[in-house]
């Protein structure tokens, strides 16, 4: 049911951005570049292009975000998976994907924090990130001057992808939880106390 509604959701995207380009070249903007001198701010057509880009880029955002839960909530249940019956249960493309492949050589420091993210029965704040991954992978922290900020710039990288939220605890300090959806998860439940941002 989910493949025919997105499906319905890009056909109407590809219509409308059809639609979009059919105004603007009817009024002359054809995207050439050569739009030194022309104003548009008044012009009803222009408007009604603007309009219509901004309706679509709100959608494709709105695809985005309901995209990335899934992928984060799939994500996290291949990884409660393995956890439970061992990495041998998944193929070697699986676990790439899901950032457990060990072919000799240390995870990079993003896949780190992915992967302690995804694994966190909890949100996590950036120092908690940074004991997990000197537990687990302490090479991966030797090559970075000051570990927690650079923690922090990757998990606030992790929410500007929609990989991560970031969520305010009572104390008032941030910490940053995987995306998945809590419904269909048994994973990344977000406990009492703590609102998102």
């Amino acid at each position: 049911m989910r493949d025919t509604a997105a499906g319905s959701d890009a056909g109407t995207g590809d219509k409308q951005s059809s639609r979009i380009r059919r105004v603007a070249m009817d009024n002359g903007h054809a995207g050439n570049g050569n739009s030194a001198g022309l104003s548009g701010s008044g012009d009803p057509h222009v408007q009604e292009v603007v309009r219509a880009a901004h309706e679509e880029l709100r959608q494709l955002m709105r695809q985005r975000a309901d995209i990335m839960k899934r992928i984060g909530t799939v994500k996290q249940t291949i990884v409660g998976l393995a956890n439970l019956f061992g990495d041998e249960v998944l193929t070697e493309e699986l676990l790439e994907l899901v950032d457990r492949k060990s072919g000799g050589r240390q995870p990079g420091f993003t896949k780190a924090c992915r992967m302690v993210l995804m694994e966190a029965e909890k949100p996590l704040g950036a120092r908690e990130v940074c004991e997990q991954i000197q537990q687990r992978i302490p090479p991966v922290l030797l090559r970075h001057k000051d570990p927690l900020a650079s923690v922090t710039t990757v998990l606030n990288r992790l929410v500007e992808y929609g990989e991560a939220r970031t969520i305010v605890r009572e104390n008032g300090r941030r910490a940053w939880q995987w995306v998945a959806d809590p419904a269909e998860s048994g994973f990344g439940k977000t406990p009492e106390g703590i609102r998102q941002v």
